[in-house]
Formats: C-alpha cells, structure tokens, sequence
C-alpha cells in the first residue's frame, strides 16, 4: 500500500473502519509499540538469510573461538528445586514441530531475539523426540532437531544472553522439550 496512494473509495471505507474500532487501555498500548517491528516485507520466494529477516549478518565465528552454552551453571538452587518440580511457568513456548532443520534453526533464532527484546527469563523449546525406537538408537533417543539444539544454541549469536539449558519437567511436554533460561537484564 506505501507503492500507491488510497483511491476515494477505500479512504471512505477506512474511515468507516476507524469509527468502529475501539481503542486499547494505554498500558496494552505501549506494551505493542515496544515491540520490535519489521521494517520491510520480506521476500521469502529466495535463500532465507538474516537479511531477509532485516537483520544483520555477522561473521561465521571459529569452531575453535565459540564458547560452549552453560548446561548446569548459571542458575541458583532456587531455579533448580522450581525445575525439577515443574513449578517455572515458561514466559514463551516455541514449538518446533514440522520444522525442517534449516527452518527450525531460523525460528529458534528469532525466537530468542523477540524473548531478548521482550525480557523474558523462561522459554518452553518443543523439539520433540524421535519417532521409533530405531531412530532413538541411532540418534541416541532425540530426534534430529534436538540433537542440534545445543550446537544452535552454543554457536548463536544470543549465546551471551542463556544462563543454562535445561529437560523440561514431564508436565510440560518431558522429554520432547528444553527450558532455555535467559540471564536477567542488569
């Protein structure tokens, strides 16, 4: 719509449509405009890459220079005993089902950089498991795209900002799930 301007007709209907619309209680209201907002369509008919996300690319880092995700630091006895009892309600969930790997890898991406801007400390990561118990011996009991979490994670660029990766409890989905714990803002 930015390409042409409104011809008569529709600016008569969209002013139909204001009247009708009920505005939101401010606080809802700052809460939408805080956040992130893409700032052109993307053109998914290409390669997906971090520009056609209008983000930045950044320099493949060394396998060498990559610092591993904390797995069981990070976290003090009270987020472990919540854990473990399946007391954290998680601020997100993101379910990777029906993902393809390079598909999943880019919706975990965004993922976190959404739960970054939006100060969230837990998010619920539904990777599921592995279909048969051939796959599970083969891949060790996960299935393809959780046997890549954690190379995902360990290499992101939000690997700053994990405090600890840990299963998810059996009441919010066990074994086919990860609780990614963000570090608190400072």
């Amino acid at each position: 719509m930015a390409d042409r301007p409104l011809t008569a007709g529709e600016k008569a209907l969209w002013q139909r449509f204001i009247e009708t619309v009920e505005p939101l209680d401010q606080g809802r209201l700052k809460r939408i405009e805080a956040l992130p907002v893409a700032r052109r369509p993307r053109d998914l008919s290409g390669p997906i890459t971090a520009e056609s996300f209008g983000g930045k690319t950044h320099a493949a880092v060394p396998l060498r220079d990559q610092k591993p995700v904390p797995t069981r630091h990070g976290l003090d006895g009270g987020w472990d005993r919540r854990l473990a009892k399946g007391m954290v309600q998680p601020d997100v969930t993101v379910d990777l089902h029906g993902y393809t790997l390079t598909s999943a890898h880019g919706r975990l991406d965004s993922a976190l950089e959404l739960s970054i801007a939006a100060g969230h400390r837990a998010i619920l990561l539904i990777t599921g498991k592995a279909r048969n118990d051939d796959e599970r011996r083969r891949e060790g009991g996960r299935g393809a795209i959780r046997a890549a979490i954690t190379d995902w994670l360990a290499a992101s660029r939000h690997a700053a900002h994990i405090a600890a990766v840990r299963r998810a409890h059996p009441r919010q989905c066990g074994a086919g799930a990860l609780y990614i714990i963000m570090r608190r803002r400072r």
